[in-house]
């Protein structure tokens, strides 16, 4: 490659470059060919953006109208070129689009990548989108010359992926008119790209619906051969497309390397008329939980791709991938415009309708594929539970819960209300960090012994949805660790416990009101519980304020000071309890240190720590010296 100026600048790859680098080149991966998917979808991306900056400035696209990529085959020398005509870069974009990573999510990947060891290494790389370095996979040099459209110069970008790039001026005479070449100087394991089958045959697998065409020439100097014809696919009849087709289509917009859960296609008609083709992923994207949680659709105008930030689907559906192309917006759309449209909220209503519809279809038809989309996206879709008012009742029928019933799968709160008791008044839930905890929870034992369901959540989201969701089908919500119980009206299979506290009468009230005198301030009240059977004492919130696992989200993101002071249940027929009621009034101390080791044990059962872990431990040595004498 010969250059104008003999100065070359030599840069050092940032930190996160480097180690993602020496990951590529390091690594050896079951299928090396995602890197030409990366390629020619960054190729196809520059084309349509020189499309797009043409509609305002004709004169960049000169007398070259037409888009198009060439794969140049150089099996002699053993590279392999990659041509688009589409924006270019200058100077300054080669630095910051080779020499940085800028997208977030880098870190997670690596992470990922390495945590892999080879197993998913080529789904990784397509779901998080590193894209051009993916080229030093199979290279153990690439060069980078490119243009930009309507100026006058080229630029000559080159690295062997060891730790620095050059970039220096390049001879105008040999540099694309515009637009970006690559050469990639193939490694000796590598060198099966310079042959026309094999890379034919990746391109019509993983590329074959690019909108741009492209074309193959197998040696230099030969006349190129399309082998793709860039018409895109969201414009043919549904009958013409194969699962095939939609899958390699979804693979490119969605830089995803899985299977799509589920495929959205259809055309409006009417007063609004545009073209959707969306996409549920089969795996989760890195970037689901993204506190930006902006929505990955793109927006064509007339094919002309205008905008990957149009929220053309609510938030809580941004896993969703694909495009909406509209003719009834003009081509120079503005941000400003997209954002105001009254277009626009309405095909972002009619494809959330659609993909919201699909997904019930889904869950009807094929339980099981269901069971997968929601184990992927349900804690996301029920964001929607509280965000989308309009949609609240279909998203609560749409979601799926473990319960105390099933805690293997998910049950839908339709079944939960068909088969709620007599006498049952509310659905119950029981929030928490993991499933674990939450079966162990005592606040379950009074509903376990009368049979009552309870819904089980332990996604962080569940904790707010449930505040803001007032019933299903008349049936409110109620946690089961807030309030009174009210179960007593709902008859236990066994109801011994009640004849045990009936006896024990009022020497459990006096020990209640001695635990309530000795705790103070650590709790609002302490009352007799119609929940536990098995356990002694348990803790639940007041009946206003949130209940206990929320209370606990908002202390730690700082948006409470503290924790209302909790209600301690006592289960009054319990052993222990009717026991320590019975012992003698003048036996003061051992009392209070009892009842401080019950609310320890309470704290303890709700997974927190004691208040005080030096008293705790001073009150267990006194409490077990005592029982020690006993003996």
């Amino acid at each position: 490659m010969s250059e104008v100026e003999t100065s070359v600048e030599k840069h050092v790859f940032e930190a996160d470059v480097a180690k993602l680098l020496h990951l590529m080149v390091h690594s050896v991966y079951s299928d090396k060919n995602v890197f030409l998917r990366e390629l020619i979808s960054n190729a196809a991306d520059a084309c349509e953006k020189l499309r797009y900056e043409a509609i305002v400035a004709p004169e960049l696209l000169g007398s070259d109208p037409t888009s198009r990529i060439t794969l140049t085959l150089d099996e002699e020398n053993a590279r392999l070129t990659i041509e688009d005509n589409g924006i270019g870069m200058g100077r300054d974009e080669l630095v910051e689009s080779l020499g940085t990573i800028a997208r977030s999510g880098t870190r997670a990947f690596m992470e990922r990548i390495e945590a892999a060891q080879n197993k998913d290494g080529a789904q990784l790389i397509g779901q998080f989108g590193v894209g051009f370095y993916s080229a030093f996979m199979v290279a153990d040099n690439v060069d980078v010359v490119s243009r930009r459209a309507g100026t006058d110069k080229a630029w000559h970008w080159s690295s062997d992926g060891k730790g620095s790039y050059t970039v220096s001026s390049f001879d105008l005479a040999d540099a694309p008119a515009r637009g970006t070449r690559i050469t990639l100087h193939l490694m000796e394991d590598a060198k099966t790209f310079t042959s026309r089958w094999t890379v034919e045959g990746i391109v019509k697998e993983q590329s074959g619906h690019v909108p741009v065409p492209i074309s193959i020439v197998e040696k230099p100097g030969a006349a190129p051969v399309q082998v793709v014809d860039g018409t895109a696919l969201w414009t043919k009849q549904k009958s013409e497309i194969t699962t095939e087709d939609y899958t390699d289509f979804y693979r490119g917009v969605a830089g995803q390397y899985d299977e799509p859960a589920l495929t959205v296609h259809f055309r409006a008609e009417g007063r609004h008329e545009y073209t959707a083709l969306a996409f549920v992923p089969g795996s989760k994207p890195f970037d689901l939980f993204d506190p930006d949680r902006k929505g990955r659709m793109k927006l064509y105008v007339k094919r002309v791709f205008i905008t990957d930030e149009a929220e053309l689907l609510p938030r809580y559906l941004r896993f969703v991938r694909g495009l909406v192309d509209t003719a009834d917006l003009p081509l120079n759309v503005s941000r400003e415009m997209i954002q105001e449209s009254p277009l626009l909220a309405n095909i972002r209503k009619g494809v959330t309708n659609r993909v919201l519809t699909s997904i019930e279809k889904l869950a009807e038809s094929d339980p099981e594929a269901f069971a997968k989309l929601w184990e992927n996206f349900g804690s996301v879709i029920k964001e929607g539970i509280y965000e989308d008012f309009e949609r609240r009742a279909q998203l609560l029928a749409l979601s799926r819960f473990r319960t105390t019933v099933d805690d293997e799968k998910t049950r839908s709160l339709s079944d939960y209300v068909k088969e709620m008791k007599e006498g049952q008044a509310a659905i119950y839930y029981l929030t928490g960090d993991n499933l674990a905890q939450l079966k162990a929870s005592p606040q379950l034992e009074g509903f376990r012994a009368r049979g009552i369901e309870v819904l089980l959540l332990t996604c962080p989201v569940d904790s707010f949805w449930v505040t803001t969701a007032p019933d299903f089908e008349g049936k409110p919500f109620k946690s089961i660790t807030q309030g009174a119980a009210d179960l007593a009206g709902i008859a236990k299979k066994n109801d011994a416990a009640a004849a045990a506290s009936a006896e024990a009468g009022v020497a459990v009230t006096d020990f209640l009101a001695f635990a309530k005198e000795t705790l103070g301030d650590a709790v609002s009240d302490v009352r007799t519980s119609d929940r536990l059977t098995e356990s002694a004492v348990c803790l639940v919130a007041t009946e206003q304020g949130p209940d206990l696992q929320l209370q606990k989200m908002l202390q730690g993101a700082g948006r409470i000071e503290s924790a209302a002071k909790p209600v301690l249940e006592v289960n009054p027929g319990h052993q222990l309890i009717t026991a320590l009621a019975g012992c003698p009034g003048e036996d003061k101390t051992f009392r209070e240190d009892a009842v401080k080791l019950l609310f320890d044990q309470a704290r303890v059962l709700d997974g927190d720590k004691p208040e005080d872990p030096r008293a705790f431990a001073e009150r267990l040595t006194r409490v077990f010296s005592r029982a020690l004498k006993g003996s």
